[in-house]
């Protein structure tokens, strides 16, 4: 009998958007929407002033949001990992917080740990695979769900944002402080523990810094920055990485690299030329390759100098 194989094709896969496919306008506009200060019907009316022949609004908007499938990288099904998840006790937040638990497969002995906080959706798809990213770079990684006292990230972006609107901000910080206070209390981590995090999670990053002055290292990526008498009391090595089309986040860099400088914070800062708040989520067209992959290499260098050494 022949040997049957797989049809093949030459077929180039489908291009995928890129930010420069859209007017700037049209990713302020998205910028604003995911970010909750405009709702869906001010983003459709904004941006159908520059929808072209045969694009609609609603078709700009659907080409701008996550595609999950695509852009993974590190199955959970990996052999070469392990995840599970964990409820953590959080007395000072809504009682309990649940996240994403990842580590390599095997014995590894004690690891540096890492805390990846999520963007202002909760803990999605995208956030999940980063957590895998690093488990395979050898560090133990939790991941937690801010949405977890209501009921979790849903699977879709639009009611997680709604979602999220509807958390205590104090109980939900005081939950992902609890978690960084888990991860580093477990007997498989070495004692030093690093935080990163993406937009919402970046500024959490930044309050970590804050709140445990023992902190091995910080990594916020276009992250809101906390009150200069805040930043004072930081001790944590940071790497910071900002987009350079950022306006309301870059608007904040002055005064925290004054008080950083003012402390004796060791920090890099990093603003990637001609890329857009969330450049390094592969997932949605501000993805920018060349910059995400520096800021990667530059994350990962870091923490391994920080956490490993």
């Amino acid at each position: 009998m022949a040997e049957q194989r797989e049809p093949s094709s030459d077929a180039a896969p489908p291009k995928r958007p890129r930010a420069s496919d859209f007017h700037p306008e049209v990713l302020r506009l998205f910028d604003a929407y995911v970010h909750g200060l405009i709702d869906r019907r001010r983003f459709l009316n904004g941006a159908g002033k520059f929808a072209l022949a045969g694009v609609t609004a609603v078709a700009l908007l659907e080409a701008l949001s996550p595609r999950f499938a695509e852009a993974e990288q590190i199955r959970a099904s990996d052999v070469r990992i392990h995840g599970q998840t964990v409820e953590v006790d959080s007395p000072r937040g809504y009682g309990k917080v649940r996240g994403y638990l990842v580590r390599p497969a095997g014995p590894a002995g004690k690891l540096p740990a890492l805390l990846v906080v999520h963007e202002n959706r909760g803990l999605n798809p995208h956030i999940e695979d980063v957590a895998r990213r690093f488990a395979l770079e050898k560090f133990l990684v939790f991941a937690p769900d801010a949405l977890f006292p209501l009921g979790g990230y849903p699977g879709d972006e639009d009611k997680a944002r709604e979602l999220f609107a509807k958390l205590d901000p104090a109980k939900r910080t005081e939950d992902l402080m609890a978690a960084v206070d888990w991860v580093r209390a477990r007997g498989d981590c070495n004692g030093r523990i690093g935080a990163i995090g993406f937009c919402f999670g970046g500024g959490i990053v930044n309050q970590i810094a804050v709140r445990y002055p023992d902190l091995s290292a910080g990594v916020p990526f276009y992250g809101a920055q906390p009150k200069p008498e805040d930043a004072a009391k930081i001790k944590a090595p940071l790497l910071l990485h900002y987009a350079e089309n950022d306006d309301g986040i870059n608007k904040g860099i002055p005064a925290y690299e004054e008080a950083l400088k003012a402390a004796g914070v060791k920090y890099e800062l990093y603003k990637y030329p001609g890329t857009y708040h969330g450049f390094h989520n592969d997932t949605t067209p501000r993805y920018d390759e060349q910059a995400a992959k520096l800021a990667w290499s530059r994350t990962l260098a870091f923490f391994k100098e920080r956490l490993k050494a």
